[in-house]
C-alpha cells in the first residue's frame, strides 16, 4: 500500500473510533502525550475487514492501525528477550537494576542494589551451572518462589541458553505443582526453603526433575537425597560457583523459539499452559512502548506475581528502558512500607488493588476532620486538573 492510500485508509479508520476500557490491568503513570492521544482518538479503531463468520468487527490499536507491531521501532534488531537483556547490559551496565531491602539486626532497612552488569554476570553463571549439571538446550526450568532478584536472573539465564522458563505458583499445593512439572517435563526447579518441602513431598511423582536449586539455602542445611532418586539438590550460591568455574558461551534463541510456558492457577480444572515465544513477548512490549515511555531514572516496584504474564511483560519493558526494579518483601500487607522506602516512579497494578488503595485513602480522609478533608480534596482536584491540562 502506498503512503497516499495508507493515509486515506487511516482517515477512514479514524472515523470509526471506539474507546475501550481495559478492566484487567493498568499502569499508573502520567504521560501527557499518550494521554492526549488516547483522549482524542480512543484506544482502538475498527478496521474495514469483517470476520468470515458472525457480525463482528476487527479492532486494532489506534497507535498502529495499519500494521501489527512486532519489534521495538527504535531497536528492530531486538527479536528475543535475550537480545533485549544483552542490549540492556551493554547500555546500562553500571545503572541500578535489581534491589531488595536488607535486614540489619532483624529490622528491614533500605534497598540494596545490583547493577545491570552484575545481573548479567550472575545470568551467565546460572546458565553455565545448569549446563554443568547436564541440563540441555530446550529443557524446561521451574521457578517456585515469589518475586526477588534471583527470579529474573534465572529467567535471563533461560533466555541466554535457550531453556524454557516455567513459573510454579508458590501459593498452590503439591498437586498443582506436580501437575505442571509433569505436564511441562520440567528438569530443574529453583525454589526457596519455604517451598522446598512442598516440592520434596511429591518428588517421587515428578520423574523428570533431575536438579533442585535452593535460593537462600545454606549448604550444610540442605537435605541429602538418596542416590536412587536420581535428583541432585544444591544451593543457589553453589550453582553460581560451579557456573563461574565452568563458563559456557550463550546459546541464543530465535524469535520463534519458546520462551516460557505460563500456566493458569487451575481454579477451573487442571492448570492450562500458554506457550509463548520470544517473539510474542517482544511484540507485546514493543506495542506498549508506542504509548508508554520509561527511562533509566525511573524506579519500578515488583510485587505482582511473576507467575502471571502481566508482570513478566512489565519486566521486559523495564529491561528495555534500563529501569531500576525494587522488590517487595513478599508480603502484600507490608507493601505500603516498601513503597515508602523505595519511592517508585512506576507502579503497575490491577483494579482490585487500586480499589483497595482508593478505599483506604478515602476512608482515612473522611475520618481526618473537616479542615484536613477540604485541604486534601483541594490538592487532589488541583493535581487532577493539572494532569488533564498538561
Amino acid at each position: 500500500m502506498d503512503s497516499t492510500a495508507a493515509q486515506r485508509r487511516l482517515k477512514a479508520i479514524h472515523g470509526h473510533l471506539l474507546c475501550a476500557d481495559d478492566s484487567s490491568s493498568s499502569q499508573l503513570r502520567h504521560n501527557p502525550t499518550a494521554g492526549e492521544y488516547a483522549l482524542e482518538q480512543g484506544y482502538s479503531v475498527v478496521l474495514p475487514e469483517k470476520l468470515d463468520t458472525g457480525k463482528w468487527n476487527v479492532y486494532r490499536s489506534s497507535r498502529s492501525p495499519l500494521k501489527l507491531v512486532s519489534r521495538f521501532p527504535d531497536h528492530p534488531e531486538i527479536g528475543t528477550t535475550h537480545d533485549n537483556f544483552v542490549r540492556a547490559v551493554d547500555t546500562f551496565r553500571d545503572y541500578k537494576y535489581l534491589g531488595t531491602r536488607v535486614r540489619v539486626d532483624g529490622t528491614v532497612g533500605e534497598y540494596k542494589w545490583m547493577t545491570y552488569g552484575e545481573a548479567g554476570t550472575a545470568r551467565t553463571e546460572v546458565g553455565s551451572g545448569l549446563i554443568y549439571h547436564g541440563i540441555s538446550k530446550g529443557s524446561c526450568i521451574g521457578l517456585y518462589f515469589v518475586n526477588r532478584p534471583e527470579w529474573l536472573i534465572v529467567d535471563h539465564a533461560c533466555s541466554a541458553y535457550s531453556f524454557i522458563s516455567v513459573p510454579l505458583y508458590d501459593t498452590l499445593g503439591p498437586d498443582a505443582v506436580k501437575y505442571i512439572v509433569n505436564h511441562a517435563s520440567v528438569q530443574a526447579v529453583f525454589c526457596v526453603p519455604q517451598t522446598l518441602n512442598s516440592l520434596l513431598s511429591c518428588l517421587s511423582e515428578v520423574p523428570t526433575v533431575r536438579l533442585i536449586v535452593v535460593i537462600g539455602g545454606i549448604d550444610d542445611q540442605i537435605p541429602s537425597l538418596p542416590i536412587t532418586t536420581g535428583v541432585q539438590i544444591l544451593t543457589y550460591s553453589k550453582l553460581l560457583s560451579q557456573g563461574r568455574s565452568n563458563l559456557q558461551p550463550f546459546s541464543p534463541p530465535k524469535p520463534d523459539d519458546v520462551a516460557t510456558i505460563c500456566y493458569t492457577s487451575g481454579t477451573t480444572g487442571t492448570p492450562k499452559g500458554a506457550v509463548l515465544s520470544h517473539g510474542n513477548l517482544i511484540a507485546s512490549v514493543a506495542g506498549a512502548t508506542l504509548g508508554t515511555k520509561f527511562y533509566p531514572s525511573d524506579v519500578y516496584i515488583s510485587y505482582l506475581p511473576l507467575a502471571h504474564i502481566y508482570e513478566r511483560a512489565n519486566q521486559v519493558m523495564t529491561v528495555y528502558s534500563g529501569v531500576a526494579v525494587g522488590f517487595y518483601q513478599g508480603d502484600n500487607m507490608k507493601l505500603m512500607d516498601d513503597l515508602a522506602a523505595l519511592r517508585p516512579t512506576v507502579f503497575c497494578s490491577v483494579p482490585r488493588l487500586y480499589n483497595r488503595i482508593y478505599a483506604g485513602i478515602t476512608s482515612a480522609v473522611r475520618t481526618s476532620g473537616g479542615l484536613r478533608e477540604r485541604l486534601f480534596n483541594a490538592a487532589y482536584n488541583a493535581k487532577k486538573q493539572a494532569m488533564l491540562s498538561a
